[in-house]
């Protein structure tokens, strides 16, 4: 059968080739052939064939391993047999470059070179001079801005040979960012002169390794040489790198052994040409500094305090703006790395571009959520001073104070779950079954916990009734103090004794609360029979009023104090009702001292308070009673004659 089917494809191929001479098979064949071809054998003897193949094939072609690894190798030889080329190609280049300025009638390079940095540097010393000295980073970067403006006026404004265009373009721009870097890490690390130093030498190194590098195709300089200049450079730069951390960095020396190592693997990944690797080490250990060290510097730009947005915006924006041109950075060198595994594989390329864009959607989100935040402390900070305020206003901030901590904290749970979806989408996760998995999740949650979800529906019901707010004096069952502050699920009150209660929001039950808009406090006072009830109540009028007149307690009155009548007739005496509206939590100081005052009045003005009596009996009652009711007018006559006297 498998004969058959080998001689049936033969005979379609010359068929096929001689199909422009010979007249087409009949149809019979034809339906022979496809009946074969749809054979099972047939087919999987056709699949084997073609799998044998494909192996072949790959076993024929090197590995992407083994390609790096003999290109790598190929690289180093190239490098090391360029190195004694040096002195030689770089005269020449140098030689071409001179030649061709001064056959268009200029001064050679470094002449011209000089004099524009000397013309750049008069005028920023003429500015300098001109201006005050000040302190910032922006008064610092302002002299560098007016040199770099003159140099380049004056370059653009000749027309320079080829060749010594392009020289003094790369030495130029070089110079420049040299400056403006010199300035920045002085601001960073004022603090630390020896490490200044060196970081300014090892900048001025690199842009130089830089330039000469960029020129070595337009100067005709053989790759190979312009490869070796670039790791003679990368060791002096090593060298520089080793002896700071041993000699300007305050370290243990287990420490600065483990930065000398990473810095020679640095070093080894940038020879390997593993360049994705290599900035991401970079990245590890420079980033972290400099992040803290931008943050610190647009700090320096604004007073305003950390929560405000304009300091949240340069601090946040800085950092952002940092870490957004590090991935940048590390997404061009990917792309622009023949051998990275970003272009050899398609999942990883994938994977890793994606977690570039899931960095920024991290920094967007954290932006957001960092102004969200600090608008929401601003207020709740702003709320808590309400001296002098109207009471509908008051009671506003009152509420904001006990709404936005909840605002807040479901919007931080927002933003995490937005910000982690979309990262996920970017890496190629389909979010879709996610969130349609999350809801069935969160429906089994909820039967699996209703506890839980009652707490924080009652918290939701309650904080839409308005039934109480942060700071208010509330009680509900065994539970009573001021809120002092909200979760999702529960209330948290502080009892005026001190002990503080977290009561879910489920087990709160009917809520009372006693700071709202106004109270009414009563209390009672019991004299003896024979008082003068008007008498009692002028009394009372007067105390009310000059409760109202004090300074310190008179604004926490809504109504005065009152004498509302005879309550009821006591045991010992007569039972007078006395009542005020007062602001909520002040009743019971109002009324302490409501109650001197009037133990004052009433002594002063021969008022008794009930007192327990007991009778003796005896066979003449009421001569008793007669005689002590007469001995005690007298003492009071006694009494009221020597006040008058």
């Amino acid at each position: 059968m498998i004969r058959l089917a080998v001689f049936l494809l033969a005979l379609v191929v010359v068929t096929s080739a001689a199909a422009q001479t010979a007249p087409p098979p009949p149809q019979q064949k034809i339906d022979q052939l496809i009946g074969l071809l749809q054979d099972p054998e047939i087919q999987t003897w056709l699949e084997n064939r073609k799998k044998e193949q494909d192996a072949t094939a790959a076993a024929a072609q090197p590995s992407g391993f083994a390609t790096w690894e003999a290109r790598a190798r190929a690289r180093i030889d190239g490098i090391l047999a360029a190195v004694p080329r040096i002195p030689s190609e770089v005269f020449e280049g140098a030689a071409r470059a001179r030649h061709d300025a001064v056959s268009h009638g200029y001064a050679p390079i470094f002449l011209i070179f000089a004099g524009l940095v000397a013309i750049g540097a008069a005028a920023e010393w003429l500015f300098r001079r001109a201006r005050p000295t000040s302190i910032g980073p922006v008064a610092r970067l302002l002299p560098v801005a007016v040199f770099s403006v003159v140099v380049a006026i004056i370059f653009f404004a000749v027309e320079w040979p080829p060749l010594a265009r392009l020289v003094l373009l790369a030495y130029l721009v070089a110079f420049i960012v040299y400056r403006i870097g010199a300035v920045l890490i002085g601001l960073v690390e004022s603090n630390r002169p020896g490490l200044v130093i060196r970081a300014r030498i090892f900048l001025g190194i690199t842009l130089f390794a830089v330039a000469t590098a960029t020129l070595g195709a337009p100067l005709g300089v053989d790759p190979a040489v312009t490869e070796a200049i670039s790791y003679c450079f990368s060791i002096l730069l090593l060298a520089l790198a080793i002896e700071t951390v041993w000699s300007a960095l305050v370290h243990p020396l287990v420490i600065k052994a483990g930065l000398t190592a990473f810095l020679a693997l640095l070093w080894a990944l940038w020879c390997l040409d593993l360049q994705g690797l290599f900035w991401i080490g970079v990245y590890v250990l420079v980033l972290p500094d400099l992040l803290r060290a931008t943050g610190r510097a647009a700090a320096t730009l604004t007073s305003a305090p950390p929560e405000n947005p304009r300091s949240i915006l340069l601090v946040r924006g800085s950092r952002a703006i940092v870490i957004t041109l590090a991935a940048g950075w590390l997404a061009l060198v990917w792309r622009l790395s023949p051998d990275s595994l970003a272009n050899q594989n398609a999942t990883i390329a994938a994977i890793l571009y994606g977690l570039l864009k899931g960095v920024i959607v991290l920094l967007i989100a954290d932006l957001l959520w960092q102004l969200a935040k600090g608008w929401i402390d601003r207020t709740i900070t702003t709320s808590g001073d309400a001296t002098g305020l109207a009471p509908a206003e008051a009671a506003k901030r009152a509420r904001f104070r006990t709404l936005l901590p909840i605002f807040r904290n479901a919007l931080a749970v927002i933003v995490a779950v937005m910000a982690a979806l979309i990262v996920l989408s970017q890496l190629g996760v389909e979010i879709g079954p996610l969130i349609a998995g999350a809801g069935i999740f969160g429906v089994a949650i909820g039967f699996g916990s209703q506890t839980l979800v009652k707490d924080v529906i009652s918290g939701v019901f309650y904080m839409l009734d308005d039934a109480f707010r942060v700071g208010e004096y509330i009680q509900a069952k065994n539970y009573k103090g001021t809120v002092e502050g909200f979760s999702l699920r529960s209330v948290r009150l502080r009892h005026h004794r001190g002990p503080v209660f977290t009561v879910p929001f489920g087990e709160l039950g009917a809520v009372e609360n006693m700071s709202r808009d106004w109270v009414i406090d009563k209390f009672r006072i019991s004299v003896a029979y024979n008082t003068d009830i008007n008498k009692a109540r002028k009394i009372t009028k007067t105390i009310g009023a000059e409760l109202k007149a004090d300074e310190e307690v008179g604004p926490l009155f809504i109504e005065p104090l009152k004498m509302k009548g005879v309550e009821e007739f006591g045991d010992y005496g007569i039972v007078l009702s006395f009542a005020m509206t007062t602001v909520p939590g002040m009743q019971t100081y109002i009324r302490r001292k409501a109650y001197a005052m009037i133990r004052e009045a009433f002594q002063s003005n021969g008022i008794e308070f009930a007192q327990p009596m007991v009778q003796v009996g005896g066979d003449d009652k009421n001569g008793a009673a007669a005689a002590a009711t007469a001995t005690l007018r007298a003492a009071q006559q006694a009494k009221a004659a020597g006040a008058e006297g």
